[in-house]
This record gives structure tokens, C-alpha cells and sequence, in this order.
């Protein structure tokens, strides 16, 4: 280290040598009247350190025009500086030097001397030109005062610099003060500094200090409102910068930063909509500054891989070829002619939306019908919508319905919940990983609704072409199309499905199956599919068609055919036993050998059940699982004409049996009934089955069939079988089902059915088989219902010409 004694300015300044060391400055202007400490380590500031200290000590600060250059030449530096004598000169570490240089007056260079070893220059002394007017105070006063504003709006600087600036006298150290410690670039400090007129260099000072002070406020107003803005997330962000930076040292981030870049390519490779590819960034920017072990970066994690896994894009081409749909159909289902024709008008609507479409055009609405197949268990409802998505070449999902009580299974849960997941809806289009499968909505009159929600009420946003185009599940909170995808529901009834949902549905009805219809689906489908089931070859087992014949009525009972493939299962499971045991190669069943194959019958004829006594009658019923016969029974006893109803019979077939009752009372005389009977007995109305609830009002004319026949000691017939509804007045109305009411007699071994002459039209929607089967008489009041039902009246079966009739209508 250097020493030095106390100094006289203007004695230096008067014996100034000829030549002076020119030492360059990065990133700093050297004023007039301060104390500098300068760090040098190049080897050129090094020499020139080192030789200037030995000598007169006086260098020239002069500011680079690049920071950048170690090196500068003469043209690379300002040519105005100050004049500096180095007071300490103290050695650092790594060869470098801390130099503490009193600096006493600007100069100006006149000529370059040398540049080698380091730069040297004759200069010249540059006084200051200051000014004692008013200007000049008023300047100083201005300078004070918005130092002060500066300083305020300084959190971090104390206000007794402000007040340090009022005690400096000469406006030249002013300038140089405020300058030397205000933000300002290079440029402007060396004009303040090339500046003579102290006055001017208060006026350039004050409008960089005005400036300075605008941007001092903006940065307050937004720290203001950051300050505002700050979380706990936000705080932890620098946290966890920190934990990576310390993690980066350790080489502990590999894996992190690698599932980051990751997910970032799946996100750009999932060729989301814009929305969702926003969130899905926005979530991605927040798990980079959570650490792996935080909760938050779990969920995180887990809702992009949804986002990634979509299918946004990924659709399926349709096969529209009706001939090949035609064909699958065909191959798949047996009869179902109706509803084939319309799968077929429904692909060929889809067919000319998809050719036909423009931006002038758009695509029909017919192309969005959203079918419904209603009809009772096992006829091929689902496995229909199996064949539409073959026949179009679609992947194929099914969701059921059936008992779902919560609203979050349509739409998802929201993220805040633990455990949250999207809806059934997204998580069957991840399973398919298609934006177009063909998806079947099993057991739509199934849904319920408590107080977690209404499902049936959520999917009619899912069911509606004008609103699915932007389903919006709670738990991904962005847009997703389910317009492409070719919804078919299913159900066993219309009646438990909300208004507003079925009207978004064109409803399309599976009617049982006829025992012929019966035959020819185990000859062509089921026999081939359990003899696969139970690892059997073609020849080691044949049914007879008296065989299946027989399966179908002592051993089922049912409008589709489920329980018909599990009996031929069971009876090929025998037969795979005696075979696996070597005792034979190959069985024929026939209709003697199902008895010893599947054991006692389980059904008989209904009719063969029912016995010709007063007081019974055979009535036909719907179900949600198709047509049934039922018997409706009456007794008296001695009483005072109290009615008495059992069977779980609901409050429509009550009010049935009463107005039966009134209807005979009232017209006792006329048909030829005691009125005594009415005062001195209590009647009994039971409909057997009783653990089963029933209700409607088509047991009408059954209820007062057995009634009259108790009454009258006459027994209604055996054979025959009734449906419909009565009134006070005796007359017939017409009633629904009538197709799987008539099958269900048909399959009971009934061969005539009363109905109301207003349901005649229904009769043609019968197979052809049936209906030459069968005597039908159609009945408008109920004196017409007691003549072809009771035992002692013969009623001539009336010869229908349904082909005239058809044509007559």
C-alpha cells in the first residue's frame, strides 16, 4: 500500500506534466471533486497502476464506449475526463489491484502520446464555467427539491441524503453528486460532464432527473399493486428457484426437468384447441415451480396426463357402404326388419350429411338423431349399437346407467375435491381413444337422482347437437366435442325417462320374440356361440328343432332369448362331460332327452294352470320385461258387500276393481245377476303372483269377467285371454302393449285374445305366424266381453281380413 500526503489541487493542476497515463473506465463516469475505488486487473491497467504510482501518480479517467473490450484504443474511448490522483494503491487477489483515486478536475484530451505499453495523452485543464445569478438558484433549488421526491419514492434510500444535499454550497459539486449517484446511462453522464456551463449541467441534470422520477412512480404504482397480488405461491416460487438452483448444483433435477420437457411435447403433439392447450401450459408452468413432494404437484401432474391422453383430434373414418351395413346387420340379428330399416335410413342420412356438406351447407340434423331402443331384456339392444359400430367401422363403448344417483358421474368433480376425476363421458373417449366411437348409453330409464343431483338432467347437455359441440367437464374446466359421436341409448320402458331427455331421442321398439323367432336365433347364432363357450366342435352336438321347442317353453319364459342360450349352455355343459369322460363322441338332444339333460320343466302352459271354476279369468298384462299372462281371482263370503283387494295391486288397478264392481251392481238386472248377492257378501279380488307390484288400468275387463263369473256361478274359459280398459258405463277403451301382450298369450298356449275394438290397427305390427295362430275379438262394451268369455255363451270368432282392412285405413 501506498501513502500519501495532504494535497494541494491547484499546485497539481499548475505543474501538470506534459504526458499523462489515460486510464479507460467500463460502466462509469468519473466526476470532478470524488473519491473513486477502481479495481484493475488487465495486465495493460496493471502496468499503467504500478508505473503511475512510482511517478507523479496522476492519471485521466476516461468511460469506454464499449464495456465489453479489455483493451480499448484511443478511438474506443471519450475524449473528455477528469483528472485523478491515486491516494492508495492496495494489492488483491488473483493479480489484481484496488486503486483509491481522488479525482480534481475535468480535462479534455488534445493528443494521443503512446498506446503501448498503455494509453498516454496530452490533455488539457477544462474548468467549469459556474454562474452566480439567479438562474443558478433557482436551479439549485429545483435540483434539491426533486432529489428529495426522488429519494422518497426510494424505499431503501434514507432521507438524510436529501438533507445532505442542502449543506453542499457550490452548485458544480451539486451536480456532480446527484449525477454520480442517479441512475443514468453512460451517455448522458459524459454529456453532464462535457458540459462547461454549470447551469446547463443543472438543466440537463433536472429534466434526467424528471424522467428518473416518472419511472420511480410507475415502478411504485405497480409494486404497489404487485404487493397486493403477492401469495404464498408466489413467495414460494423464489423458494423453490432457489431449492432447484441448490438441486442443479447436486444433479438432483434430471428427472424433473425431464418429465417437465415431456409433458411439454405431449402437450404440443395432443394438437389440442387453443383453450385447452392454454391451460394445459398455464398448469404446466405451475408444477415447474412446485417441488415433487408438494400435494398440488400431484394433482397437477395427474390432470395433464388427462389433458395428453385425450383424443382431441384422433376420429375414426366412417364406412358408409349401406350394402355393408346391410350385411352386418343381417348377419349379426335375426328379423328385426323394422328397426333395421331404420339403423340403415339413419347411416344413409350420415352418408349424404358427410358427401353433401359445405360451408355454405352444414351438416343435417338428421346426421345427430340419437336413437333409442326400447323393448324388454334380452332382445338385442345392445348388441345392435355392437353391430352399427362394426357396420361404420367405429370403435364401440358402452356405459351403464342404470342406478347412477350422482350428477358428477356425467360432468366430473372439480379439481378442488381429493380424488377428482372427470366424468363417465371423458373417461370412456380416453378408453376408446377416439372423439367417434359409437357410445351406448345402457339402461336410460334406469338413472335416479338424490342430493348429489339430477344424471338424467346432465345428459341432456351431453344429448344435445346444438350443445355438446362444448361439453365442458368440471374437472378438465375446458371445451371438449362430443358432436361427432353417435350416441344410442337403451331401455326397457319410456315411462321412468324424464320428458325433456326422451324428446331428444327418436324411439325405436324391440318387441319379444316369437317362439319361431326363437328356433331360428339358436339355430343361427346361439348354438354356434355356446358350442365356442364351452370348447366344443361342430358334430359332437346337434339340437333338434322339437329339442329347442321344448327348451323354449318348459324351460324359459321371457321375451328375448338370454335365458334360452343359458339352458343350451347347459344342456352343451352336459353333454361336454360325457364326452371329456370318453363315453361318447357325439349327441343328438331331441325333445325326450332335454328332460334327462336340464331336469323337471320349470314353466307350463298357462292355460293347462287354469281351471274352469266361477269366479277366475285370464287377463294379460304388461311389464317392463314384456308381455305376461295373469289370472284375476274373485270369492264372496257372507257379509254386508264389503270389497276387498290384494295381489300388490297399485291404485289404477284398484280403482279398476271398484269400478267393476259398480258397473255390475248397477247393471245387475240387466245381466241377469241377484241383487241380493251385492248386500249379503264381502268380495275378495286377488290377483295371484303377489310379491310382484301391478298396476295399470288394462286389467279392466278381466277384473269384471271374474266378477260376473263369481256372481253368476258361470266359469269364464280356460283358452281365452283379455286385456282392456272399463268404464262406468260399460264401455271398452283401448290400451298399450297390445304386440307383447298377444306374444305373451301366444307363448301361454292361448289361442284367443278379447281386446277393444280400437286397438284392432296394433294386431298388424304381429308376425304373420302369430297372427294365423290365433283368434282375435274385438270388443267395444263389456256385455260383449262376458258373451265371448263365458263358458255358456258361444261366440262365433270373427274372420278378420287384415290385408282389407289395412287397405280400408
Amino acid at each position: 500500500m501506498f501513502g500519501h500526503q495532504d494535497i494541494d489541487i491547484e499546485q497539481i493542476l499548475a505543474n501538470l506534466p506534459d504526458e499523462i497515463a489515460v486510464l479507460p473506465l467500463r460502466n462509469t463516469v468519473a466526476f470532478p471533486s470524488s473519491m473513486l475505488p477502481i479495481m484493475v486487473g488487465t495486465p495493460r491497467s496493471l502496468q499503467l497502476a504500478q508505473d503511475t504510482v512510482k511517478d507523479s501518480r496522476l492519471v485521466l479517467l476516461v468511460s469506454t464506449h464499449n464495456p465489453d473490450l479489455d483493451n480499448p484504443s484511443p478511438d474506443e474511448v471519450y475524449q473528455v475526463g477528469s483528472i485523478g490522483l491515486i491516494q492508495r494503491a492496495v494489492p488483491g487477489q488473483n493479480g489484481t489491484m484496488q486503486l483509491f483515486v481522488q479525482t480534481l478536475e475535468r480535462a479534455r484530451i488534445n493528443e494521443w502520446t503512446a498506446t503501448e505499453p498503455y494509453l498516454k495523452a496530452k490533455i488539457e485543464v477544462e474548468p467549469d464555467t459556474e454562474e452566480e445569478d439567479t438562474d443558478a438558484e433557482a436551479l439549485n433549488r429545483s435540483l434539491i427539491a426533486i432529489s428529495r421526491e426522488i429519494v422518497a419514492l426510494m424505499p431503501n434510500v434514507p432521507d438524510e441524503i436529501a438533507d445532505a444535499l442542502e449543506e453542499i454550497s457550490s452548485n458544480q459539486l451539486l451536480v456532480y453528486t446527484i449525477a454520480a449517484n442517479t441512475r443514468l446511462d453512460i451517455e448522458k453522464r459524459v454529456s453532464i460532464l462535457d458540459t462547461d456551463s454549470v447551469n446547463q449541467k443543472m438543466r440537463m441534470l433536472l429534466e434526467a432527473l424528471a424522467h428518473e422520477k416518472e419511472l420511480l412512480e410507475i415502478g411504485q404504482q405497480i409494486r404497489a399493486r404487485t404487493e397486493e397480488q403477492v401469495s404464498q405461491e408466489q413467495r414460494e416460487f423464489f423458494l423453490r428457484r432457489q431449492m432447484e438452483s441448490i438441486r442443479r448444483e447436486l444433479g438432483e433435477t434430471e428427472d424433473e426437468a425431464a418429465a417437465i420437457q415431456s409433458y411439454r411435447e405431449k402437450i404440443e403433439a395432443a394438437e389440442m384447441p387453443e383453450e385447452a392447450e392454454k391451460q394445459a401450459l398455464n398448469e404446466l408452468r405451475r408444477m415447474e415451480r412446485l417441488s415433487p413432494q408438494s400435494a398440488e404437484y400431484g394433482v397437477i401432474r395427474t390432470y395433464l396426463e388427462w389433458l395428453v391422453e385425450l383424443p382431441w383430434s384422433a376420429l375414426t373414418e366412417d364406412n358408409l357402404d349401406i350394402e355393408h351395413a346391410r350385411t352386418v346387420l343381417d348377419t349379426d340379428h335375426y328379423d328385426l326388419k323394422d328397426v333395421k330399416d331404420r339403423i340403415i335410413e339413419h347411416l344413409a342420412v350420415r352418408k349424404l350429411a358427410s358427401e353433401r356438406q359445405t360451408d355454405e351447407t352444414p351438416e343435417a340434423e338428421g346426421a345427430h338423431t340419437i336413437l333409442l331402443f326400447v323393448g324388454p331384456p334380452g332382445v338385442g339392444k345392445t348388441s345392435l349399437g355392437r353391430s352399427i359400430a362394426r357396420a361404420l367401422g367405429r370403435e364401440f363403448t358402452r356405459m351403464s346407467l342404470g342406478g347412477m344417483r350422482d350428477e358428477a358421474e356425467i360432468r366430473g368433480h372439480r379439481r378442488t375435491y381429493i380424488g377428482a376425476m372427470p366424468g363417465r363421458f371423458i373417461q370412456a373417449l380416453k378408453r376408446v381413444g377416439t372423439r367417434n366411437p359409437v357410445m351406448m348409453l345402457d339402461e336410460l330409464d334406469k338413472i335416479g337422482a338424490d342430493w348429489r343431483g339430477d344424471p338424467a338432467s346432465a345428459l341432456l347437455e351431453v344429448l344435445d347437437p346444438q350443445q355438446n359441440h362444448q361439453f365442458r367437464d368440471h374437472y378438465l374446466d375446458v371445451d371438449f366435442d362430443l358432436s361427432e359421436i353417435i350416441f344410442i341409448g337403451t331401455a326397457n320402458q319410456l315411462d321412468t325417462i324424464p320428458a325433456p331427455l326422451r324428446d331428444r331421442m327418436e324411439v325405436i321398439h324391440l318387441d319379444g320374440y316369437t317362439e319361431y323367432d326363437k328356433i331360428r336365433i339358436a339355430e343361427q347364432h346361439l348354438i354356434a356361440r355356446q358350442l365356442k363357450v364351452n370348447s366344443l366342435r361342430e358334430g359332437e352336438i346337434s339340437l333338434t328343432e322339437e329339442a329347442l321347442r321344448r327348451i323354449i317353453r318348459e324351460y324359459t319364459r321371457e321375451s328375448g332369448v338370454r335365458n334360452l342360450e343359458r339352458q343350451i349352455g347347459a344342456v352343451m355343459r352336459k353333454v361336454a362331460i360325457q364326452i371329456a369322460e370318453g363315453s361318447t363322441e357325439a349327441v343328438e338332444v331331441t325333445d325326450e332327452t332335454v328332460r334327462d339333460l336340464l331336469g323337471k320343466p320349470r314353466f307350463r302352459f298357462q292355460a293347462s294352470e287354469r281351471q274352469e271354476v266361477p269366479g277366475v279369468a285370464t287377463g294379460l298384462a304388461w311389464t317392463p320385461v314384456g308381455g305376461d299372462v295373469l289370472f284375476v281371482e274373485a270369492a264372496r263370503t257372507p257379509g254386508q258387500g264389503r270389497l276387498t283387494i290384494t295381489g300388490h295391486l297399485g291404485k289404477v288397478m284398484e280403482e279398476s276393481v271398484r269400478i267393476a264392481y259398480s258397473y255390475l251392481y248397477a247393471h245387475a238386472d240387466e245381466l241377469n245377476i241377484n241383487p241380493e248377492r251385492f248386500k249379503d257378501h264381502d268380495f275378495h279380488i286377488h290377483v295371484p303372483e303377489g310379491a310382484v307390484p301391478k298396476d295399470g288400468p288394462s286389467a279392466g275387463i278381466t277384473m269384471t269377467t271374474a266378477l260376473y263369473s263369481l256372481l253368476t256361478d258361470q266359469p269364464s274359459r280356460a283358452e281365452v285371454a283379455m286385456t282392456g280398459e272399463i268404464t262406468l258405463r260399460g264401455q271398452v277403451l283401448p290400451v298399450g302393449g297390445i304386440k307383447m301382450k298377444v306374444l305373451a298369450a301366444h307363448r301361454g298356449g292361448i289361442r284367443t285374445v278379447i281386446l277393444p275394438e280400437r286397438n284392432v290397427d296394433d294386431l298388424d305390427d304381429l308376425p304373420e305366424e302369430v297372427r294365423a295362430d290365433m283368434t282375435f275379438i274385438p270388443v267395444s262394451q263389456i256385455d260383449e266381453v262376458i258373451g265371448a268369455a263365458m263358458r255358456f255363451i258361444e261366440v262365433p270368432a270373427p274372420d278378420i281380413d287384415y290385408e282389407e282392412k289395412a287397405l280400408n285405413n
